[in-house]
């Protein structure tokens, strides 16, 4: 297939990633004031959701599965764990893994929040028909697995988008930073 970029015609207004990381940046705010009365940050629910839709989950696949660090995600767990909202138990077969699950207040408070949620979202979405809802998801669905895809392969032989400093160390974008 025919590249859909060429540098010349190349921006902002057309780049995905650009679109993508300022609709975040646009959207993350208005979530966060969507859980401020019950002190929950987003990243705190984005955890809660991530535990529902998973079940029983260890550390490495909930931060895999939501993009976060594994010292951030320790800090969000320990911040859930303190006020009763998630679990952690190790595991029978491996002690040295951990099995993280939703406590039923933990289950409790997604529930409640969840159509807060739902309402965002249909607000957001109100101008887009149901087609386009669902092409927008499918779409951003094979983005996702094109993106992980491709993320693992080069990294293993080359770095980052194969890309090394004089020292011969990996060059990461900064957090939050989307190329």
């Amino acid at each position: 297939m025919r590249p859909f970029y060429r540098a010349t015609h190349y921006g902002m207004k057309n780049s995905v990633g650009y679109l993508i990381r300022r609709s975040n940046n646009l959207i993350q705010p208005q979530m966060e004031a969507l859980f401020a009365a019950e002190s929950l940050t987003f990243s705190q629910w984005t955890v809660l959701m991530a535990l529902r839709e998973l079940g029983r989950s260890t550390a490495v696949d909930l931060a895999r599965n939501i993009c976060h660090d594994a010292g951030s995600l320790t800090r969000i767990l320990d911040e859930l764990e303190e006020r009763g909202l998630v679990t952690r138990a190790r595991s029978e077969t491996d002690r040295r893994e951990v099995a993280l699950t939703l406590t039923t207040k933990g289950l409790g408070m997604v529930e409640t929040l969840l159509p807060r949620v739902v309402d965002f979202w249909n607000g957001l979405l109100g101008d887009f028909s149901h087609l386009e809802i669902k092409l927008l998801v499918k779409l951003l669905g094979r983005l996702v697995e094109a993106a992980d895809g491709q993320r693992a392969e080069p990294r293993r032989r080359r770095g980052f988008l194969g890309h090394r400093h004089e020292n011969g160390h990996e060059r990461r974008p900064r957090r939050g930073h989307t190329l």
